[in-house]
Order: C-alpha cells, then structure tokens, then sequence
C-alpha cells in the first residue's frame, strides 16, 4: 500500500492567548490526529504540522487589558497548549510559533514574492475603524454590528457568521467596537491589498469541479456540502480585495518601502506557519521541506473550524497560487461546532472545561485521554453543530469501551489462557470464509477515516468488536469445553477471535492510542508500528491469519475499568463534580437574573404598612408625561389618585377595571403637578415585563393585605 505520495496534513493554529477548551479539541486536532495516525499505520510518508498564532489584535488587546508584554502572553499560552495537545496524544511531528525567527523570513519572502511580481496587490489609502479609548485601529474581527444581509445583530466586520456572508467593516450596521463597546471612528490610513477578486473564476473551477486550468486536482464531491456551500457563497457574492497589512506594532513588520509602523496582517502570516512549520521540521529530520509543498505527488490537508474556511478555502490557496509552485489542499475537512450541556462554551460565565484543566481535574481517572477522545469522537460535530454531555460521556465509556470492546478483549483472552495455556491454538479448518468477513468489516473503517467521517469509522470500528462478540456468544466455547476440551470449534472460535483482538489493537491506535498499548502489551506484542496496518490487510485480503498459531500472549488485563461501578464511585464522582460546577453555574445565574433582597427589616416595620385591596376606575396619559398614567382607585370607602409609571406597558382604556393592590398610607407626593395618594404594588420580570399584583380570588375594595 506504499506509494509516493507526500502528506502535509495541518491543523488550525490556535491563537496563543488563551488555553484551548474541548470544542478546539474536536473541531481540528483530534480529526486531525486520527486522519494521521491512520496514515502512519499504513506506511505513508506524513508530516502533521501545527503551532503557535502568536501575532495580531488578540495578542496586543490581552497584553493592554493585563498591562503585561505580549512576549509574556504567548509565552504562557504556547507552552499551556504544547502540553495538553502532547498529554491527550495529539501526535504533531512538530508544534511550531509565528513569532519564530524562520517564519518572521518565511512570511517577508512570501510577501516579497507577490510585491515583486506585480498585479497581485495594489496600495490604497481608506478610511478604517480606529477605536479612541485604546488608540488603535481595529481588526475586522474586532467590529461587531448588525449584518446588512441577515440582521444577525453580531455580525463581525469580515464575516456574517450567522449568514456567512463576506463583509467589509463599514457595511454593518451600528458598528461597535469589541475593545471598548463603543462606536469606533473613521480615520485615514494606508495598506496593500491582496487582489482576491483576480482569483475568482478559477477558485469556482477548482472548488466545484475539482480543477485549476484543465487539471484534475482534487474529488469535488469529497468535500463537505457545508465547506462548498460557504465557499460558493463567497465566490458567486463577488470577491474584493483585502487589505493584508496592519497599523499595530506587535507583529512582522512589512518588508517593503512605506512599511514602516506597519505589520502583515495575521491571517496572511498565520496560514503561512504551515511552511515555516515544516521548513523547521525538514531542518531538525535532515528533508527537503519543499517535497512536502511542491509538485504533482503532494497531497495538502488543512483541518479546521468551519469559522477558518473561507481563509483555508480562498484567501490562503489564492495567496500560494499567486505565489507559484505550491500545491493546493485535496480537502478542507472543516468541522461544526461543539456546544457544551446545550450551550457554547464561555470561560467567562464558566460555562465548558479547557484542555488542560480536564486532565488536571480528572488526573485520577487512569483512561481520562481515551475516555475523552473516544466521547469526543462518538460526537464529533461533521456536518453539524453537536453537543457534548458529561451523561454521554459515561455512557460512551460504560456501554462502549468497557462493555462491548474491553469485555470482548478480556473474555478471549482469559479463555485462552485457561483453556491453552496462553497460546494461539492451532486450527485446521478453513478460515478464508471468516476472514474474508474480517477484512471486510476493517476496510470499511479505513474507507470512513479516507472519507473524514471519523464518527462512522469509530462506529464502524465498534460493528468489528461487537461481531467478534457475537460469533464468541453464538460459539460460547465455555460450553462445549465442559464436555470437548479438545473440541476444534473451540480451537477455531478462539483463534479467530483472537485475530480480532489484535486487528483491534491495531485500529486502536489512531482512535484510542493509549488504550492500544495496553492491548499490544496483553497480545505480547511490540508496539504499533508505521506500516503495521497495511501489513495486517494484505495478509486478511490474501487470506492469511496475523497472530500465528502457538504464539504466547500475556496475562489478562482489564482495559476499561467502568465508571458508574457499584464498587469504586471515584471514577464518577469526578465526572459529577463537573455537573455540580454547571449547576452552580446555573444557579448563580438565575439568582443575578432577580433584583437582590432589600435591607432587613422587622416585624413591626411591616405593620407600618397600610396595603389594600382596590379596583381602577379610571385612567389618562399626563401631557409631556411618556410613562406616567392618572389613576382613579376606588378603595370602598374612599376614591384615591394615583401615579403610575405604567405607561409604556398599559394603555388607559387597558387598565379600567383592574383589580389591583395599593400601598394606601404612603405620603403624598406630587409628580408631574398631579398629586399621587399611594402606589400599585407591580411585578417586574428580568427582560422588565411589569404585572399587576393582585388577589388570587375576587375580594371587595378596601380590604386589607396582611
């Protein structure tokens, strides 16, 4: 299955100004991780390259708000994510920074390269945001208003996410500035832009039809309907260009004359870490970075969020096709969105868990990698928005990993050891039939993992555990061993499932690769190797067995301890102490959402009050008077007026004959020239809806509440 293709297979580089949460996870690094760990199984020559966004507005926005340097935030952020991607198995051949040394050239000579060929970009001054109170002009990301297009009332000034319409800052409307919540001025400045709107006719060829000037380059249908869809929209809107140089000073300056001040802007220099990432890698493993970027043989995948596809889609292939030489992705394999208990995740109302605190909070969970992979995994967002519940999570784990694969494991293995001694019995029957069947069920997780449906692959996975499951129970050996300890339908039953069993530890490897170890170690096996899965397919597709007769396998281990185990609660209740934390969350919330409890009073200050029962009769507006209404109350023994500020809710003729409940021994106080002889008692609900409070059954007027 060896061939000599090259794989430059990236994931999205992570702004380094916060700690990553699970939905980044499963958005473009787990994906990510499988799709390259599956390639490695099957020998192929693969560079997985990440690392650090290090520039732009977000790093200088967190610096002014911390009063510390930007060096210090990225510092503290590149190292806090390195190390959870590494903890949780996230198999980067290298994790690299933009503000490395290597890119900061890297970047100048790309942008070199394109100045100096000429048409690619022209200079314009404009008119840009500029936000007074910070003293910076804004990146479009740092403008929010209402989108012209779809009303969606958070609209950032490059894109509609709700319409995902493309958009320039001075179309929305109501703009805002996300730095100070105020309304950013128009202040004149200079910049190169990148001519996208050149590029469109053969981006619509290349997405729709998969080819660039008569070439085939890529399987159209193979992409998601969502990544097309978004980019199409993009195209048949009709691109502009884009400026692609800042007014910051954090950042690489631009290379150019009249640069001076000025810095590329972030989302040209961070898809460029992709080749300053590997020219890095290809320096520290002694290779030629450029095989893996130029020529007919390269295969480029970029994962990503679907937020990031128009920059992997359109800006960034435009950028290395104006450049020259460099090879276009196959695929944008671009994920949705995960949502956490029903909600999006926000650090700031404490509403998610970020990479590396789940690893510290669950640190006594030996399977706590696997054991959120795999959830991860069930419930990756493909096609769609999903969401991730602690509840799902256990019940993954529980029903999946422990009853259906760990249980299959443990059950042949013990059996083996107990009825052979540990080894693979020798077998004389004819297994083409049952191997074929094997095979069969294996291609069908490669087929999945090569189509990026890594949710059906795991699934798919699991029809193979769960078939070595029912042929073990059909067979039940245990049974006929009682009576046939020498029965060769024992002998096969256990040797065929203990092929199973190691095709398993080989599949678990870019799934569940912790687990995978423990797995080779019970099959006293080495490792898995690159290669090895490519190795195990030739032998099923020829017939051949894996795991040879009289090879000595290991004790039996438990792979997959339950949580919700009637024995050890530890496990669960780590993962209830998370859903006490949302629910406290909850509640705090609900409590903000009500006006606090006044000051403390006494009894006796109760009994001050006078409050009775009473019936409006009347009702006018007071002239120059937008919320206050004249109320004529009757009380039974007596007709009182009354001010009301009730009236952008109620209109006069709403509110004759409305029972009501009055405080009747306020002091009198004149408002508007009208003198007021008590007050309504109103109800107000958080989004200020007001009611009336009144009794629950008909009372007379005059009647006093106790």
């Amino acid at each position: 299955m060896n061939d000599t293709k090259k794989y430059l297979i990236t994931s999205a580089l992570p702004y380094a100004n916060g700690a990553l949460h699970l939905g980044h996870l499963a958005g473009a690094y787990l994906p990510a991780d499988i799709y390259v760990r599956y390639l490695r199984l099957l020998g192929k020559d693969v560079v997985f390259v990440c690392g650090s966004d290090e520039h732009g507005a977000a790093i200088t926005i967190r610096s002014k708000k911390e009063g510390i340097p930007p060096q210090q935030i990225i510092d503290k952020y590149h190292t806090i994510n390195k190390e959870a991607f590494e903890r949780l198995g996230i198999s980067f051949d290298i994790y690299h920074r933009t503000s490395e040394k290597l890119h900061h050239e890297t970047a100048q000579e790309f942008f070199k390269t394109l100045h100096e060929k000429g048409g690619e970009f022209e200079e314009r001054t404009s008119e840009q945001y500029y936000d007074e109170g910070f003293k910076q002009f804004l990146a479009d990301r740092y403008i929010v208003g209402e989108c012209p297009k779809c009303q969606h009332p958070e609209a950032y000034g490059d894109q509609c996410e709700n319409c995902g319409s493309a958009l320039s800052p001075t179309e929305l409307v109501n703009p805002k500035s996300t730095l100070s919540g105020k309304t950013p001025i128009l202040r004149e400045t200079k910049h190169w832009y990148f001519k996208l709107d050149k590029h469109g006719e053969w981006l619509k060829d290349w997405i729709e039809k998969g080819e660039v000037d008569g070439e085939k380059l890529h399987e159209p249908k193979s992409w998601k309907k969502h990544v097309v869809g978004q980019c199409m929209s993009w195209v048949d809107g009709g691109l502009l260009p884009r400026a692609i140089t800042r007014d910051l000073d954090w950042g690489i300056p631009v290379p150019v004359e009249g640069g001076e001040g000025k810095v590329l802007y972030v989302w040209f220099d961070a898809p460029i870490g992709y080749i300053s990432a590997t020219k890095q890698w290809a320096k520290d493993n002694d290779k030629n970075w450029e095989d893996y970027w130029k020529g007919d043989n390269v295969n480029l995948v970029h994962f990503i969020g679907k937020d990031n596809i128009v920059f992997h889609c359109i800006v960034f292939p435009s950028m290395l096709k104006a450049h020259g030489d460099y090879a276009l992705p196959v695929n944008v394999p671009a994920n949705q969105f995960l949502n956490f208990e029903g909600r999006k995740f926000s650090k700031s109302k404490g509403w998610g868990i970020e990479q590396l605190e789940y690893l510290e909070e669950f640190k006594d969970f030996d399977n706590k990698e696997d054991a959120l992979r795999y959830a991860l995994i069930r419930n990756m967002p493909e096609n769609r928005d999903s969401d991730f519940k602690w509840d799902d999570y256990v019940d993954f784990y529980d029903k999946e990993l422990a009853d259906n694969l760990g249980n299959f494991v443990n059950r042949v293995i013990v059996l083996t050891n107990k009825y052979y001694g540990g080894k693979v019995p020798e077998v004389s029957t004819d297994l083409t039939a049952r191997l074929k069947e094997i095979n069969d069920l294996a291609q069908k997780i490669g087929k999945e993992i090569e189509a990026y449906n890594f949710k059906p692959a795991i699934q798919a996975f699991m029809e193979l555990s769960t078939y070595g499951n029912t042929y073990l129970q059909d067979t039940s050996p245990w049974k006929i061993w009682k009576t046939e300890p020498d029965s060769e339908v024992v002998k096969e039953c256990l040797f065929v499932c203990l092929q199973i069993v190691n095709l398993l530890s080989i599949y678990c490897e870019p799934f569940i690769p912790f687990s995978a170890e423990k797995f080779r170690r019970i099959l006293n096996l080495p490792k898995v190797q690159n290669g090895d899965l490519a190795t195990a397919l030739t032998k099923l597709d020829a017939g051949d067995v894996l795991l040879p007769s009289g090879h000595q396998i290991g004790e039996p281990e438990l792979l997959f301890v339950k949580i919700n185990d009637r024995k050890d609660s530890s496990r669960l209740d780590i993962v209830n102490r998370q859903k006490e934390k949302l629910a406290a969350v909850l509640a705090a919330e609900a409590a903000a959402a009500h006006e606090p409890v006044k000051d403390e009073i006494t009894y006796d200050d109760f009994t001050k009050l006078d409050i009775r029962t009473g019936t409006i009769t009347a009702a006018e507006k007071i002239k120059k008077a937008d919320k206050l209404l004249k109320l004529t109350v009757d009380l039974g023994f007596e007709q009182r007026t009354v001010v009301s500020g009730i009236a952008k809710q109620f209109k006069p003729e709403e509110v004759i004959g409305q029972a009501i409940v009055l405080l009747a021994n306020l002091a009198p106080r004149k408002l508007k020239g009208v003198e007021s002889q008590g007050m309504i008692l109103m109800a107000e609900d958080k989004e200020g809806k007001l009611s009336f409070v009144q009794p629950h059954t008909v009372w007379e007027n005059g009647h006093v509440v106790k």
